[in-house]
């Protein structure tokens, strides 16, 4: 079967794999459409310390059950467009004992740690199995990166009474922002990018802010009345926005971190104490937060459309990873079409 590799560096390239064989309470799912996700953009550039390389991307999965086998249940049927969870949970470790699986301390994700999804066919646990029928699999490959999102909003405790501030309008932050909307909370989108901003809006942020043009703080101080975002959750992963994340929360504030940081960042350590400040990171996704995903798609009211970026054959993989770093502000989702 056809599978797209990141070899090296800079070096894509289409290569051949065996067709994988289901073992027993596994399913065979023929994939339709994989997103490239930013763990992917910095494999291509050398720039992720999580990959094993040479490695086949891809953890967000858009495709159609082919074949399943004894043990799996009935509901999980052939025909069926489904999407799957990428993570892997040990069982034992302090994260799955605690209820947290998706945080779990020997992850393997589909894509970084293990060969992901980027191929025509995947063989994986009935278990990771995501179906419905009133979902398409170009949807479903929206499922994953926006529950990352919808889950840094869980980690928040956001509730219909916060001010949250969404720094990073890409996808996952996008995401972020649908669900805090939909806690009814009022939600401040902030970006670099104006059109991104335009349609963090149209998703029901109240206010926007162009980090590049405008005085952040003096317009969070309006915003707030001078009391800072009850929450801010950070989707970008640089050091300038995490200073910014810890010096604008309100006191008492709660800071929610999805993005990596590729440098070490310092840090003027008084105002986690004189603020008292709730610090989370935010890892991935709990099985809920891709439920509430699909019900919110099914509504019918995302502009799924905006959040595409792109379509491309396996062909063109080396081309859509070049686009995307050449012009990252203006990405949202790059799908690969098999």
């Amino acid at each position: 079967m056809k599978a797209v590799a990141i070899l090296e560096a800079g070096r894509v390239s289409v290569v051949e794999r065996m067709k994988p064989r289901p073992k027993p309470g596994e399913v065979l799912v023929k994939t339709g459409y994989v997103g490239f996700c930013g763990s992917d953009l910095n494999t291509f550039l050398g720039k992720n310390p999580m990959v094993r390389m040479p490695v086949i991307p891809g953890h967000e999965i858009g495709g159609v059950v082919e074949t399943v086998t004894e043990s799996v249940p009935v509901n999980i049927q052939p025909g069926m467009s489904c999407t799957v969870n990428p993570y892997t949970s040990c069982g034992y470790c302090p994260s799955c004992r605690n209820g947290r699986p998706n945080a779990c301390q020997f992850n393997q994700t589909l894509g970084v740690q293990r060969d992901g999804a980027m191929c025509e066919y995947i063989a994986v646990p009935w278990q990771k199995v995501i179906v419905d029928k009133d979902i398409s699999s170009k949807d479903f490959a929206l499922v994953e990166p926006m529950s990352v999102g919808f889950h840094a909003v869980s980690r928040a405790a956001v509730t219909d009474l916060d001010i949250v501030l969404v720094i990073g309008c890409g996808m996952i932050g996008i995401g972020a922002i649908i669900r805090a909307v939909l806690r009814g909370a009022r939600v401040i989108a902030m970006d670099l990018d104006d059109d991104k901003l335009s349609l963090a809006k149209r998703l029901g942020a109240v206010y926007a802010i162009n980090s590049r043009t405008e005085d952040v703080h003096a317009r969070l101080q309006e915003i707030t009345g001078g009391a800072g975002p009850d929450v801010v959750i950070e989707a970008v992963g640089t050091p300038v926005t995490y200073r910014s994340a810890i010096d604008e929360v309100a006191f008492t504030g709660r800071v929610v971190c999805i993005g990596y940081a590729k440098t070490e960042i310092a840090f003027e350590t008084k105002n986690f104490v004189m603020k008292e400040l709730d610090i989370r990171g935010s890892r991935n996704a709990m099985p809920e937060d891709f439920r509430a995903v699909m019900e919110y798609l099914k509504k019918g009211t995302c502009p799924k459309a905006e959040l595409i970026s792109g379509i491309y054959r396996p062909e063109q993989a080396r081309i859509a990873l070049e686009t995307w770093a050449g012009n990252p502000g203006k990405t949202f989702r790059i799908l690969v079409e098999f």
